[in-house]
């Protein structure tokens, strides 16, 4: 059998499956819409003559082989690059994206990004995600935010992951610094989040026309009334989301570039060395922290953490060093 084809025997257990169905479940590394693909380009055979609708009935005892085209390389090029991989097998690669590393190419960003990375980590590895030999993107993270991404390797992959982000089925925490220290030691911004009305580079809670999103939150630790480091958990995942919601609560996260509008109130509590250290700090606060999720091919649930980078804990230090 020619490297990347799978051939496939029907037993009488089968017969009668709708054939996409079928060929998925068997191959196990193709999601059903790929299978259905291939099925209606003619890259799919059934006892040697050519089968073209994905809803047939499988037969007993029928031999189907399934041929998919070569992968085409993706047109980001591969780039040789650090990684931080916290696991990896043939299905995803779970790794600490750090702080200003951009995830895909875009306009002002065409290389050096994780998918560039990613494609020379992984090479021929990568099976192809609709066609095209790429890593799987389900889920993005700010450019300079730092932590734990997962990334889909085959296209099953892609497909279980991205339904169990759309679903929420999994579990996501982040870690904020944020000005200020919220009134209760736990809540929850329950707002829409839709594009700024004016600043359409910005995202904003609006009355009309936004995604529902919802940010629960806990003090883990504060620092008289001038600071404090949340967790927070995501039960939706809007652009921005916990950046929006914490500034919308009156405690944008420290560092903020689009979301810190002028220096807060918060910031005449501290000590001068702590609060200039915090008012210059580049990057907005916020780091994710762990990431669970059950395996897209085996069902088992697995979960992941990421230290704090360093620039943040410089920060927690020179906060305790410098008390209110």
């Amino acid at each position: 059998m020619p490297d990347g084809q799978f051939e496939v025997l029907a037993e009488a257990a089968h017969a009668g499956d709708r054939l996409d169905r079928f060929l998925a479940a068997a191959i196990g590394t193709l999601s059903r819409s790929r299978v259905k693909a291939l099925i209606e380009a003619g890259h799919v055979s059934r006892g040697g003559a050519p089968a073209t609708d994905p809803s047939e009935t499988v037969r007993a005892g029928m031999r189907y082989r399934v041929a998919p085209p070569p992968a085409v390389d993706a047109t980001p090029q591969p780039q040789a690059m650090p990684l931080t991989i916290l696991f990896e097998d043939r299905h995803l690669i779970v790794l600490d994206k750090p702080a200003g590393l951009v995830v895909h190419p875009a306009p002002g960003n065409q290389d050096g990004t994780l998918v560039n990375a990613l494609l020379a980590h992984a090479g021929e590895e990568l099976t192809g995600i609709g066609g095209e030999r790429r890593p799987g993107i389900v889920h993005r993270l700010d450019k300079d935010t730092s932590g734990v991404m997962v990334v889909a390797k085959t296209d099953l992959a892609h497909q279980a992951l991205s339904t169990a982000f759309a679903t929420r089925d999994l579990e996501r925490a982040y870690l904020a610094l944020a000005w200020g220290v919220p009134s209760r030691p736990a809540g929850e911004v329950d707002a829409p989040i839709g594009r700024h009305p004016t600043d359409r580079k910005r995202m904003a809670v609006v009355t009309r026309g936004g995604k529902p999103a919802l940010t629960r939150f806990a003090t883990e630790r504060a620092w008289g009334t001038g600071c404090a480091l949340l967790r927070c958990r995501l039960a939706t995942g809007r652009t921005h989301q916990i950046r929006v919601h914490l500034s919308q609560i009156g405690h944008p996260l420290v560092g903020d570039p689009v979301y810190l509008r002028r220096i807060p109130a918060a910031a005449r509590i501290l000590p001068a060395t702590a609060r200039d250290a915090l008012l210059a700090f580049p990057r907005q606060a916020l780091h994710a922290e762990s990431l669970g999720f059950r395996h897209p091919a085996t069902g088992e649930l697995l979960r992941f953490a990421a230290p704090l980078p360093p620039d943040m804990r410089g920060l927690l230090t020179l906060l305790d060093g410098n008390p209110p």
